[in-house]
């Protein structure tokens, strides 16, 4: 088993950054896969960022290329979302998920979940 806790979400101006952070404990990240999910109010959960086990491969979705950044730390056992160039777009609950295999892009691809952070983007 797995648990992992999000946090770093909160309110920021459009233009702004936020840095997200996603805590693991019970096995190592190292075993796992790692993304970042999101889901604004009345949409569906979609896929945002994924890393592999070693963080040498990474993969984003189109909205967000060159603006987010994920990284991971297995030493601390900790995944990062480095999200600068905020949009309002953006406002949605982030959720981290880890998955037993590269490179899965949809919810049920993955094994674990956190139970979100808040972030929020004002024009």
């Amino acid at each position: 088993q797995v648990q992992l806790v999000e946090s770093g979400g909160g309110l920021v101006q459009a233009g702004g950054s936020l840095r997200l952070s996603c805590a693991a404990s019970g096995r190592t990240l190292s075993r796992y896969a790692m993304a970042w999910f999101r889901q604004a109010p009345g949409k569906e959960r979609e896929f945002v960022a994924a890393i592999s086990w070693s963080g040498g491969d990474t993969i984003y979705a189109d909205s967000v290329k060159g603006r987010f950044t994920i990284s991971r730390d297995n030493a601390k056992n900790t995944v990062y979302l480095q999200m600068n160039s905020l949009k309002p777009e953006d406002t949605a609950v982030y959720y981290c998920a880890a998955s037993s295999i590269w490179v899965g892009l949809r919810v049920h691809e993955y094994n674990y979940w956190g139970q979100g952070t808040q972030v929020t983007v004002s024009s």
